[in-house]
């Protein structure tokens, strides 16, 4: 391959190796995720609510980076599991608010133990994790700020 074509190679994508390491990890959640009856994109929305406890749609969009034709379909789903309940704002019937029930609070004390498995898999040591955790949320950030100009 011509030198100037060198950064089109696949191995030379740092897009890729992001793309790839996040459906990887995505393969190792799922037996976990299994156990509590849940996706990753469910376990996401259960993490910020564990954290909040109750959050607007958009907020949780925000929050998760994901649109609300994304999240909407979602949260319908893990209402008819009895995780969440979704209630319309008294003040402004447009905005509608996520919140936990019972079962889906009582799912954070089964999930404890998923991100220390997780991170046993890897050779990396918890500085690593960590130092990489933060590069990884400075781009995100960069990203995110790109692509809403």
């Amino acid at each position: 391959m011509e030198q100037q074509y060198q950064n089109l190679k696949l191995e030379n994508q740092l897009c890729f190796s992001i793309y790839a390491t996040s459906r990887e990890i995505t393969k190792v959640y799922k037996p976990l995720l299994d156990t509590l009856g849940v996706t990753y994109p469910q376990y996401l929305a259960l993490l910020v609510l564990w954290e909040h406890e109750t959050l607007s749609v958009k907020r949780m969009g925000e929050l998760l980076y994901l649109d609300s034709g994304t999240l909407t379909p979602m949260l319908k789903r893990m209402q008819e599991q009895g995780l969440v309940i979704r209630q319309r704002s008294a003040e402004d019937e447009r905005v509608v608010f996520i919140s936990l029930t019972e079962k889906g609070k009582k799912l954070q004390g089964k999930a404890c133990h998923i991100p220390e498995e997780v991170f046993s898999m890897t050779p990396n040591s918890p500085e690593q994790l960590k130092q990489l955790k933060v590069m990884l949320q400075g781009l995100l950030e960069t990203m995110h700020a790109y692509n809403k100009k």
